[in-house]
């Protein structure tokens, strides 16, 4: 029986995926950072929540909401944002924010592809 698309989805793509990032200094890992993928609905309410188009405040509610310890627990707090603006350098957060935005979409899209032939 073919697997419905749904399904296969789920099961490549779904949020209990758990992609990781480290952050290193010279070449030492500072902090390890993980999270589950963004989903539509996910994406929704942090466009609600920075109340703007303006991709730099999107990429940092992102970050803010989805970065976890390997315990799963969330590595940022709402009341972190203001520091994290001002106290930290942006292309290190800029590093991490892509990685999140673009976790799992190149080489997972194409062995989804791959599946779907089979």
């Amino acid at each position: 029986m073919a697997t419905r698309a749904i399904e296969l989805l789920r099961n490549k793509f779904g949020v209990s995926q758990l992609y990781q990032h480290d952050v290193k200094k010279d070449g030492e890992v500072v902090l390890t950072v993980h999270w589950h993928p963004l989903t539509i609905a996910e994406r929704e309410s942090i466009q609600k929540k920075t109340g703007s188009d303006d991709a730099t405040d999107f990429a940092l509610t992102l970050m803010i909401q989805k970065a976890l310890d390997k315990e799963g627990t969330r590595l940022f707090q709402d009341g972190d944002r203001a520091a994290l603006r001002r106290e930290v350098e942006a292309a290190v957060l800029q590093d991490l924010q892509l990685a999140m935005i673009q976790s799992g979409a190149e080489k997972e899209v194409e062995e989804a592809k791959a599946d779907l032939k089979s």
